[in-house]
Order: C-alpha cells, then structure tokens, then sequence
C-alpha cells in the first residue's frame, strides 16, 4: 500500500482538529459534589452542588453545618468558587482554584481567611 504525503496532510489536519475541538469543548460541572481538602493538620469533607451557566457558576457548599451560598466562574478546565459564611459573629471565606480533570473529577487548591486562616489543597468527585 502506499501512502501519499497529501493523504498523510489531510489526515494529520482530521485528528488535530478534532484534538482541538475537544480542548475547546465547554466544562460544565453542575451537579453534586463531594470535596475532600487537606490542610495538613485538618482534613474535611464537603459536598457542593453547582449550577453552571456558560462561565457563571451559583450553587451551595455543606460540612454538615448548614449550606452556604457558593459563586464562582468556569473558564476552559479551570474553575474558581468560593463561599462565606458567619457564625456567632465570626467570618470566614474560603476560596478554592480548581482544574477540571475529567467530567467526574477536579483537584485544586483552597485558602481560607477570616476566623480559619490557612491553605490546602483538595480533590472533588461528581456524585
């Protein structure tokens, strides 16, 4: 058999733009979350529940002490969402940096400031 190199052209322009297109797919991550953060000395779990439209991301975050309001944006694989919340007059935000890895997975890291100051780092799995 035997190839020519306009064949070899044309189908090396086929599958790179179909990798493109698929870099330039969309990330939506609405659903259920469950996030695990690690902050060396304190561990904790979390379940999110997003709501994305286009690069607006709302939702809620929950450790087992009631929801808290979460915003944030998409762009291409990487997400950023934070919430915060006040209890007993004391505030505290944290904000995660995400990169979407697969439809079902995300890692990133997360800072916290106001009444738990700190920096860690967490893995996310769609329920």
């Amino acid at each position: 058999m035997r190839i020519h190199g306009s064949s070899v052209v044309v189908a090396l322009i086929a599958v790179l733009s179909g990798s493109i297109g698929l870099a330039d797919q969309k990330a939506d991550i609405s659903g259920t979350w469950n996030l695990a953060q690690d902050m060396g000395s304190r561990q904790g779990m979390q379940t999110f529940v997003f709501k994305q439209q286009g690069e607006r991301l709302t939702g809620t975050a929950n450790n087992g002490n009631g929801d808290q309001k979460v915003t944030g944006t998409v762009k291409g694989d990487k997400a950023v969402f934070s919430f915060e919340a006040t209890r007993e007059g004391r505030t505290l935000k944290g904000t995660y940096h995400g990169t979407i890895e697969s439809a079902t997975k995300m890692t990133g890291t997360v800072d916290f400031t106001g009444s738990i100051t700190g920096s860690g780092t967490w893995t996310a799995n769609k329920k």
